[in-house]
């Protein structure tokens, strides 16, 4: 076995993409957070939050690379750098740095010929779904809800993937703000004016309401409301910069989005 044969998954993506590669024995520990693939949770202990871990659970692992993203993770790394630990903290933002980073990862642990293979088969399935939405003769103005209050739309790699299900994201202009609070909506009013067709709600950490939001003030004019498309992705299928993204939650866009074109005749 080449590289790292310890890994501690501080997110689930690392541990998505390992799995996939049959290379799940190299993981001794995950995120408490990890619903993908759903046989982690049982098979690895779950040492970590996003922004917090246990970090004496995870150098007892003894741990030879642990493995998360963002700037928001960064406390965590600082703290298992000063401790020994090796740490690689990602940050892609789009489809084609999920792409690449499977071919990082695989190529970090010594498999990159079959994350290559891995990388090739995602990009032709979300090349088939865009394929399809080519040919759309209508593409419904989308409208992506990270939370709800504030309102916050959606990120980038969420944003490309509504391009590609067939829709046109509405706040394509801050899509590409990588926190958070750069994409909090200061009201209503633009996202009424903008009238998505198509409402997608993701709420990490809490069931996506449509009753909730098709009730909010001046929202039925919304034409979403108004014909009863307010839809939601399940956060781990699309939230997370992964594997599940590009199949799971880009198929279940593109469904919502196929059935509102079809409805147009």
């Amino acid at each position: 076995m080449r590289g790292p044969r310890r890994i501690v998954c501080l997110v689930e993506e690392p541990t998505e993409v390992l799995y996939a590669l049959g290379e799940d024995d190299r993981i001794v520990g995950i995120s408490g957070f990890t619903v993908r693939p759903p046989r982690a949770r049982k098979e690895k202990p779950k040492v970590s939050a996003f922004t917090s871990a246990k970090v004496d659970q995870i150098l007892a692992l003894k741990p030879d690379l642990a493995i998360g993203f963002s700037d928001i993770q960064a406390d965590i790394a600082a703290e298992l750098v000063r401790r020994g630990v090796e740490v690689w903290i990602s940050n892609h933002r789009s489809v084609a740095g999920i792409l690449d980073y499977v071919r990082r990862l695989g190529a970090m642990v010594g498999v990159a010929a079959k994350a290559e293979a891995y990388a090739d088969a995602l990009e032709r399935g979300v090349d088939a779904v865009a394929a399809k939405a080519a040919a759309f003769p209508v593409r419904p103005r989308v409208y992506f809800e990270e939370w709800d209050e504030p309102r916050i739309s959606g990120i980038q790699w969420v944003a490309e993937l509504v391009r590609i299900a067939g829709g046109d994201d509405i706040f394509p202009e801050i899509a590409t703000e990588s926190l958070a609070k750069q994409r909090i909506l200061a009201n209503d009013g633009e996202i009424l004016r903008r009238d998505p067709q198509v409402v997608f709600g993701s709420w990490c950490g809490k069931k996506f309401q449509p009753g909730t939001v098709a009730a909010r003030p001046g929202w039925a004019g919304v034409s979403a409301v108004r014909d009863g498309r307010l839809f939601e992705i399940k956060s781990p299928i699309i939230l997370q910069p992964g594997p599940a993204a590009l199949t799971d939650g880009l198929a279940e866009m593109h469904a919502h989005i196929t059935r509102w074109v079809a409805a147009r005749g």
